[in-house]
């Protein structure tokens, strides 16, 4: 009874006045949060107190309340968990001395990753260069080891030896230059796992390695055969076999995929740009990486300005609609008797704008066409009233003094300011400003006054859009990609797979289709068959 009585009280004097003393304090924190929580909803207000410092709610001093106070109950604990208690709530912590600030934390993750990245960029060479050196030193080994551990008691090495000395010698340069070309080569991108011929290939080799090592401490080092012949042609062996291992190396990496087997449609998913590649066999993680390289090579270079077109059109079209609520309270007939037929004129103006909507894109695109073809022929007019006046000015140097010629790099400077304006506008109408910058341009310039090409090379790069690599890789937007994909990546591509290519504004959408069994067949003909004979009439004039 006590507990209901304080209960209403507290709400009493809170909805009202306010003044309590027991409970002012919260009521005014209540109305400050209630008053942000309508005008910002987004905020959250939490309080953090340091330990040993007394709050003004519940002033307490290490954990103990002062002299004086009120020790809380369990009736007011109910009574202080109400519906704001998730906004009123007071967190007491404490701070460390070992306190690092967020910029700290960001640099060591991103330090961290860096150093992962190039571990993994360079851990595939490290152990190629390891297994490398041990496949090139086992055979000088086995040469050396009896020369220097039991000399005296070898056999005399005659011609027939000396021979295959010479031919170990040319067969591990041709084994060095082979590895070199296949395995010690800069890695072109970092795969999420590692390639299964590759590991398949350096296990395949250690074993034959460590299978040869057995042999030879067993029947040569442990009973010191004095048949150094013998042990000449073993040593021959094991660099035959490494040499067909190389063979089959070069097979299963670099002749396998050659052959077509699969067509690839690859999307990207802002623009629906479309292109379709073949590639053979290969597994999904080597698919994509073929199709990344494809892509930088082949798709426009991805313009995120295009795309603001349409979000503004249909951001301007849900503008223009306006609904209604015809049923909602206070919106009887008999109080407002026109606003019902005002709402229903609305809405059927709104459903005629839209059913207008297809008029206004073709009005805009024809208007952005127009614009486009306008830019353009000032622009072309503009360099070729340039490159008209360079060569000009180039006849006239031929016949000024070596100290009056200007250098090509001052040529571009000194025209770029007559077509700078009309290209700049142009860029900008295509909004494709952002990639080319001015440095880049004059670059541009120097190259085709230089190498004495026509206006219309110089503006075939602004024109129409060129491919990725052609720009800068800060123009690229995408140097980090992410494969998605339900099957295994080390697995071989199959009909009908699909995978995603994610990076940071757009994706890759992957769809891989087998190519069909052609029957070819074959229909002969009859040389004879093609002959007439050509009847001539005597009565016919000639």
């Amino acid at each position: 009874m006590d507990t209901e009585s304080t209960h209403s009280g507290y709400s009493y004097h809170s909805s009202r006045s306010g003044r309590s003393n027991r409970h002012g304090d919260r009521s005014r924190e209540r109305h400050k949060a209630s008053s942000s929580k309508d005008s910002v909803r987004s905020e959250r207000s939490v309080v953090i107190n340091p330990p040993d410092t007394p709050s003004q709610d519940s002033p307490v001093h290490n954990g103990e309340p002062l002299p004086g106070e009120p020790t809380p109950t369990a009736e007011q604990e109910d009574e202080a968990q109400d519906d704001n208690w998730g906004e009123t709530t007071t967190a007491v912590t404490g701070t460390s001395e070992l306190s690092i600030s967020q910029e700290e934390v960001v640099g060591l993750g991103k330090g961290m990753h860096d150093r992962t990245q190039d571990l993994r960029r360079y851990l595939p060479l490290a152990v190629g260069l390891c297994v490398g050196l041990v496949v090139l030193a086992t055979p000088l080994a086995f040469l050396l080891l009896p020369a220097v551990m039991w000399p005296d008691r070898l056999q005399a090495c005659g011609a027939a030896c000396e021979g295959l000395f010479l031919s170990i010698a040319f067969k591990l340069l041709i084994l060095l230059m082979a590895m070199w070309a296949l395995f010690l080569k800069p890695g072109r991108a970092s795969l999420p796992r590692v390639c299964v011929y590759r590991a398949f290939l350096t296990t395949l080799i250690l074993l034959l390695t460590m299978s040869y090592w057995l042999f030879y401490g067993v029947r040569i080092l442990d009973a010191q055969d004095e048949d150094y012949h013998g042990i000449v042609q073993f040593a021959v062996s094991l660099v035959d076999s490494q040499l067909f291992v190389h063979y089959l190396a070069v097979v299963l990496l670099e002749l396998r995929h050659l052959q077509p087997c699969y067509s690839v449609c690859v999307i990207r998913s802002t623009d629906g740009e479309t292109r379709h590649y073949n590639i053979g066999q290969l597994s999904i993680q080597k698919a994509a990486l073929s199709i990344l390289e494809y892509y930088y090579r082949d798709f426009p270079l991805h313009n995120p300005a295009l795309l603001s077109a349409s979000k503004h059109r249909a951001a301007k079209h849900l503008a223009g609609l306006k609904v209604y609520n015809v049923d909602a309270p206070g919106n009887t007939a008999g109080a407002q008797p026109g606003n019902g037929n005002q709402s229903r004129a609305m809405v059927t103006a709104a459903a005629k704008r839209k059913d207008s909507a297809h008029n206004e894109l073709y009005y805009e695109e024809a208007d952005y066409e127009r614009r486009v073809r306008k830019r353009r022929a000032r622009l072309v007019v503009a360099v070729e009233e340039a490159f008209t006046h360079v060569r000009r000015m180039k006849k006239e140097d031929e016949r000024a003094t070596p100290s009056d010629i200007m250098d090509v790099r001052e040529a571009a400077l000194a025209i770029f300011p007559s077509m700078a304006r009309a290209l700049q506008k142009y860029l900008r109408t295509t909004r494709r400003q952002h990639c080319h910058s001015m440095e880049s341009i004059q670059k541009h310039l120097a190259f085709c006054l230089v190498n004495n090409m026509s206006p219309k090379a110089f503006l075939e790069a602004y024109l129409a859009p060129s491919p990725t690599l052609q720009y800068g890789p800060e123009r690229w937007m995408a140097d980090q990609w992410t494969l998605v994909s339900e099957a295994s990546v080390t697995g071989s591509v199959k009909e009908g797979s699909e995978f995603l290519l994610k990076c940071l504004d757009f994706s890759l959408a992957v769809n891989i289709k087998g190519i069909p069994y052609i029957r070819l067949t074959e229909e002969f003909i009859d040389p004879k068959s093609h002959k007439f004979i050509l009847l001539l009439q005597s009565e016919t004039s000639v």
